[in-house]
């Protein structure tokens, strides 16, 4: 059997189902994989590995490899290491990202790039799936392809050895199959695209996608269209190609219980956990407004947590307790919501490499277990809609499920599940012959993730408090009937302040006469560079519209006790770019609010630690105000290009953009791209290498979130 090492690394474990995938199909086209995660770093040895490699690895935060391959960049990015000292590796690498974000695939192209510069060739050329348009666009055709590549390079090996152990020079392309070019060359343009015209590249994805939607729209009947239920021709008269059923390994036991009760911290977390108090709640917004914010304030004083301005944490909530009730009920098992749940793996298994899932805890209840460890809101993959469909008696909702994870119902799949948000209950309820037993459940649904959020205050300005500052999500789902959600966290944060809640009042206190003030359990996040300057002196600029301003407050609050502790300090100029809607409705802290007693922004800009605000209102002017010259914060920033251009370009200052990745990031990256181009007199590509220069020196650093 032909082996080779396969190695991945993931975050919220796409990367590794994928491999997973990868080692499943590996058996049927002759290959044996050897499959291991990249920090199991004891396990393989790159610098002695004679396969090929197989590299699948995911990206994080704005740009950042996974927590799991960050052992491995450290020790491949060691300068000490001799240039030729991966001459001897054939290497494919896949990369999954979000083009919503400005560094998009960069987990996979840092990997990539360095294996290169150590001496490592590519075998097979590299993908980038894009999980905005769906992953599955670039990775089921680069697996399909890469069986042909490995099998290329295993033939042309015994070549190679009869050379005197010299390598051919690698052509400039690397191996590619027919398969998968096509698509492989649409995703590259479409990152050139995004990177030299966001809008252009916008319109070239969205005008892919109405292709895929009029192929199928044209072939209508009497005006109907296709729905999670029902497809239309040609996909319904279409002969399909079906993904081979993944294995089941899980043998599931249920046991009566106990009678104890279940705490939280039995939850398995890889981090620290704090259980912290809820000491003040403040809507930040007024009713009308479009969409409602709060402020938290969290008791950290008696614990050991600690932060700065600029992190954020993680809060650990549950599943919405209907959802879960509803799940429990359509599997059956609600009335055995409390036995307890014990796992082992079957002893007939087929799965290579099976194991018992980490986020599981041993001996917990079923309620349990759905409310704190399963993402049951997670979009199934199409590996687990081939797995539902074996589980389907009906002939038709069988049929349906076949298209839906099928090569040829790629573009029903991304509109009706993954684009319409359907989790597994909706899929339940759509289709109600399917009935799946707990143990394919248990395989296929994710760990439920803790929620991030940006600390909005500085410890030297609150000692052993912790602010944060969220808008309640409201989103409709419509993949079965229209149904208004609330996000998971949010929704459930907001139910637990809403006995105190208070209205930019004094007395937003958690105990206010109520009794114990709820509880929330918090991890700390892995250290981001999204800090203040070290040198006090140099000048910042901030830009976060909506609740990207958080972690700015955070940043003024702490700036104001430092110039208040040392008055005669040299303190760069700092200047904020605000956003809202209405001046009126929701322009947060500069009314008076519990945590301040004065308003925040104007507060810090009299006392000359904001130098300049600057605040854009994309619904209405200011008051005395006929039309608000500037909408939008890069609006603003293109208002101000001179002194933009002078603080990051003369004065070595830092800009920091914190809010969505979707639009405004983007927006505002293109905004600072025309600036440079305006000022210095350059074209645009220039400029964009002068932008990449500064997020090489740390000096232009986002926190943003899709």
């Amino acid at each position: 059997m032909r082996r080779f090492l396969l190695l991945y690394a993931t975050q919220r474990g796409q990367a590794k189902a994928i491999a997973e995938e990868i080692c499943e199909q590996a058996m049927a086209h002759g290959f044996s994989a050897d499959l291991h995660c990249m920090s199991e770093s004891e396990k393989y040895n790159l610098k002695t590995e004679t396969a090929p490699l197989v590299v699948v690895v995911s990206t994080t935060g704005t740009g950042d490899p996974p927590d799991t391959a960050r052992k491995f960049v450290k020790e491949i990015q060691d300068k000490t290491l001799p240039p030729d000292v991966f001459a001897h590796l054939r290497y494919g690498l896949l990369g999954l990202g979000d083009s919503e974000y400005t560094f998009f695939c960069n987990g996979g192209k840092v990997i990539d790039k360095r294996l290169q510069e150590l001496g490592a060739q590519h075998f097979y050329d590299t993908g980038h799936a894009d999980d905005c348009v769906g992953l599955e666009l670039v990775v089921e055709p680069w697996i399909a392809g890469l069986w042909a590549a490995l099998t290329k390079h295993f033939g042309s090996s015994r070549g190679r050895e009869e050379m005197s152990g010299a390598l051919p020079e690698a052509p400039s392309a690397s191996l590619r199959t027919e398969p998968v070019q096509p698509e492989l060359l649409h995703i590259e343009s479409q990152v050139r695209h995004l990177r030299l015209d966001d809008s252009r590249g916008r319109d070239s994805e969205g005008s892919k996608q109405n292709a895929v939607s009029s192929a199928q729209s044209g072939a209508l009947i009497e005006g109907l269209e296709a729905t999670l239920t029902r497809s239309v021709p040609p996909l319904s008269q279409a002969s399909l190609n079906i993904p081979a059923s993944p294995p089941e390994y899980l043998q599931v036991h249920l046991l009566e219980s106990a009678g104890k009760e279940e705490s939280q911290s039995s939850v398995p977390s890889a981090d620290p956990v704090f259980r912290v108090p809820i000491s003040k709640a403040v809507q930040l917004t007024r009713n009308d407004a479009v969409k409602t914010t709060l402020l938290l304030e969290l008791d950290i004083s008696k614990t050991n947590f600690s932060y700065q301005p600029g992190d954020a944490f993680n809060v650990v909530c549950p599943n919405n307790g209907p959802e879960v009730q509803n799940l429990l009920e359509r599997l059956e098992l609600a009335d055995k919501r409390e036995h307890r749940v014990l796992l082992s793996l079957k002893a007939d298994t087929k799965k290579k490499g099976a194991a018992l899932p980490p986020h599981v805890p041993e001996s917990r209840s079923l309620q349990f277990i759905f409310t704190w460890c399963l993402e049951i809101r997670a979009v199934p993959k199409k590996a687990f809609l081939r797995a539902l469909v074996d589980c389907t008696s009906d002939g038709a909702e069988k049929r349906r499920l076949q298209e839906l994870c099928s090569k040829q119902g790629a573009a029903d799949y991304s509109r009706l599940v993954r684009d319409a948000s359907a989790c597994l209950l909706d899929l339940l309820v759509a289709f109600p012959s399917c009935r799946p037993p707990l143990g394919l459940v248990l395989e296929h649904l994710p760990k439920l993730q803790p929620r991030p959020y940006s600390c909005a205050s500085s410890s030297l300005f609150h000692p052993g408090k912790l602010h944060f500052v969220f808008n309640i999500v409201e989103f409709v789902s419509s993949a079965t009937t229209v149904v208004l959600r609330k996000g998971l966290c949010t929704g459930w944060l907001a139910a637990a302040v809403a006995s105190f809640l208070q209205p930019n009042t004094q007395d937003a206190h958690a105990d206010g006469g109520q009794g114990l003030a709820p509880q929330v359990r918090i991890t700390p996040r892995t250290a981001n560079s999204f800090h203040l300057p070290s040198d006090p002196s140099t000048p910042i600029i901030m830009v976060g519209p909506g609740t990207g301003v958080a972690p700015f407050i955070g940043f003024l609050q702490h700036r104001a006790k430092l110039q208040e502790q040392h008055p005669g300090g040299d303190f760069g100029a700092t200047w904020l770019f605000f956003g809202c809607r209405h001046q009126e409705r929701d322009y947060l802290f500069s009314d008076p609010w519990s945590l301040c007693s004065r308003a925040e922004l104007e507060h810090f800009l009299k006392q000359g630690v904001l130098t300049q605000l600057k605040v854009s209102f994309s619904r209405g002017a200011r008051a005395g105000e006929e039309e608000a010259p500037a909408k939008y914060v890069q609006d603003n920033l293109r208002l101000h290009s001179q002194q933009v251009a002078r603080i990051l370009l003369r004065e070595g200052g830092c800009i920091y953009v914190c809010g969505d990745a979707k639009n405004m990031a983007k927006d505002v990256n293109d905004a600072l791209v025309d600036i440079i181009s305006k000022e210095v007199g350059v074209d645009k590509l220039e400029a964009m290498k002068t932008l990449a220069t500064l997020k090489e020196e740390k000096r232009y650093l986002q926190d943003i979130w899709s």
